[in-house]
């Protein structure tokens, strides 16, 4: 992973707090300049649920610290990298990033590949993005089937898009899968930038209503989005954010380490 001033190592995971305009300009870089193009750069979007997982599975955790850039969605991170002295630090969800970044577009032409979700969700996306930014450019779409693709099916989706030609690849399978996907395809990947984001699809097609601001910021997202899907979030939020806490507590007292 590339190493940037502000980064904090939570149970052996390195998390970037870079806000949204310094994020933007990396990616901006990423695209504008063929130098930084050798490979396919990702991106890493989430919170705790990602650092949990890490923590429990070291090949994961690779993969994560692996990444060009690491960025937290959630406020755990926020609330670590504060209580060991960092300050002006903030959250950067997937959806905000993707907001961004068509913004970004939209003046200068750039273009998006979405990844993942369903072909609903994806026509929803695509027509708001191109009521909202008519200059940022919709390269594609594909809804992969909810099973394994097999050889041939994976080239041809790899094939496609490349073909695309997309700055950006946004890629919303869910963590762990979307991340490893983009691990296990970016030496094939002819563009500059892939992004695993998330729910972030849900929300800017309008099918999913964002949690509002002031949650977010407060710290209490996660029990906006456990109101809504409980049946989804209740081992993540109520099994496995304790556990995360309580790992947490010992590698800040110095009780213990984690590599």
């Amino acid at each position: 992973m590339a190493q940037h001033n502000r980064q904090v190592n939570i149970l052996g995971s390195q998390v970037s707090l870079l806000g949204l305009a310094e994020i933007m300009l990396l990616i901006e870089r990423w695209i504008s300049f063929p130098e930084y193009n050798a490979a396919c750069r990702q991106l890493v979007v989430t919170g705790f649920h990602g650092i949990w997982e890490s923590h429990k599975k070291p090949d994961f955790k690779a993969i994560l610290n692996s990444a060009d850039l690491w960025v937290p969605d959630g406020i755990a991170p926020v609330w670590i990298a504060r209580i060991r002295g960092m300050r002006n630090v903030s959250r950067t969800p997937g959806a905000e990033i993707m907001q961004a970044f068509f913004e970004l577009a939209d003046k200068k032409g750039y273009s998006s590949f979405f990844y993942g979700d369903t072909d609903e969700t994806l026509a929803a996306l695509k027509e708001n993005l191109e009521k909202k930014y008519p200059g940022h450019k919709v390269a594609g779409t594909y809804s992969p089937p909810f099973r394994p693709l097999t050889p041939e099916e994976d080239e041809a989706v790899v094939k496609m898009i490349n073909d695309a030609k997309p700055d950006v690849l946004w890629v919303g399978l869910g963590l762990p899968k979307q991340d490893r996907w983009i691990y296990e395809h970016k030496d094939r990947l002819r563009i500059p930038v892939a992004a695993g984001v998330g729910a972030a699809f849900l929300f800017l097609s309008g099918r999913v209503k964002r949690v509002p601001e002031w949650v977010g910021r407060s710290g209490l997202e996660w029990l906006w989005r456990f109101l809504q899907e409980p049946k989804k979030l209740w081992r993540r939020d109520l099994i496995d954010g304790p556990r995360f806490v309580w790992h947490v507590l010992l590698e800040l007292s110095g009780i213990k380490k984690y590599d």
